[in-house]
């Protein structure tokens, strides 16, 4: 079980290195509607990865952290590892698709990692990062499936409920589901009266099918503008949690969460990538009944490089 006491504790960890991001009005957006922003798109990083990396390097023992660390991703979690090892003196390797944004890679790069591009999407740079880790004896961390990185994505539950212990509704992007779970955990021990809501992509919408179905399942392919949450397999220890904590999980079109970008941008003023804005999608399509009630999206990420914007152009 994921306990409060563990997410305090990342709490504490964490103050050394992540923002405390701003929860911003958007009234504009939704009439009728309380819409908060957590600006996690203005995070160490540029996303929410670096609280659950930085928080799992710190409970690694001085053996482990001597071998270095190995860890896969899509951009994100590569961005968030990277930094945590270099603020602790450590080696990282990061596997990252070849499809992964140009912007990322070098990112991470720029934080002194060694980038290896391999396959087309998250599960095969999984598959080669658990090849090289195997190869080098390194330490692995998991972007999503791992207890130590649930806590620290958790500690933005909360932030939220400080910031706006009114809180009616949540609503979370979903990928592997860390985030989603660590949230959701924290939150429901707190208050229950809180809805959290996740929010997958139409083409990566493993967790929705899991959440329904109450079962695991995993898809055969993803196909979303959404990068940082096209994931074919989630975790086996996020499922069970969301499962517990969540009160729903909904999906969203790649138009819809691109006109959402577009909207952040021009109304906002807030530079969001396509995963970290499915929330406000789902908020403006109608998604989530939010009339009346005080809401939060959390915006996970605003690393968007500008082959994706060309293609939120587009669409949007």
């Amino acid at each position: 079980m994921l306990t409060l006491d563990k997410i305090y504790h990342a709490k504490f960890v964490l103050k050394q290195v992540a923002r405390k991001t701003d929860l911003i009005a958007a009234t504009r957006l939704c009439p009728g509607t309380d819409l908060y922003l957590k600006t996690e798109n203005l995070q160490v990083t540029g996303s929410f990865k670096v609280r659950g990396a930085y928080y799992k390097i710190s409970q690694l023992s001085a053996e482990e952290r001597a071998k270095g660390v190995i860890a896969c991703s899509a951009g994100n979690h590569a961005q968030g590892v990277a930094y945590a090892a270099h603020r602790f003196g450590i080696p990282a390797t990061i596997v990252m698709p070849k499809t992964a944004p140009i912007a990322k890679a070098k990112a991470t790069e720029g934080y002194g990692a060694n980038v290896v591009l391999a396959g087309d999407c998250y599960d095969d740079a999984y598959a080669k990062a658990c090849e090289i880790c195997e190869q080098e004896h390194a330490t692995f961390l998991h972007p999503y499936n791992d207890p130590e990185v649930i806590a620290g994505q958790g500690t933005l539950g909360l932030e939220i409920l400080g910031d706006l212990p009114t809180a009616d509704i949540v609503i979370v992007p979903a990928g592997g589901g860390g985030l989603l779970a660590g949230v959701a955990a924290c939150i429901k021990q707190i208050n229950p009266r809180v809805q959290v809501i996740g929010v997958q992509a139409e083409g990566a919408d493993a967790i929705a099918q899991s959440f329904h179905s109450h079962s695991y399942v995993q898809t055969d392919s993803v196909a979303t503008i959404a990068d940082g949450i096209a994931v074919k397999a989630p975790g086996d220890i996020t499922v069970p949690l969301i499962q517990k904590y969540a009160d729903d999980v909904v999906t969203v079109s790649d138009l819809e969460i691109s006109e959402a970008v577009l909207l952040l941008m021009e109304r906002c003023k807030q530079i969001v990538e396509p995963s970290g804005a499915a929330p406000v999608a789902a908020v403006l399509k109608g998604k989530v009944d939010v009339k009346g009630k005080n809401v939060v999206c959390l915006l996970s990420g605003g690393n968007i490089d500008v082959n994706i914007l060309s293609r939120v152009i587009t669409r949007g």
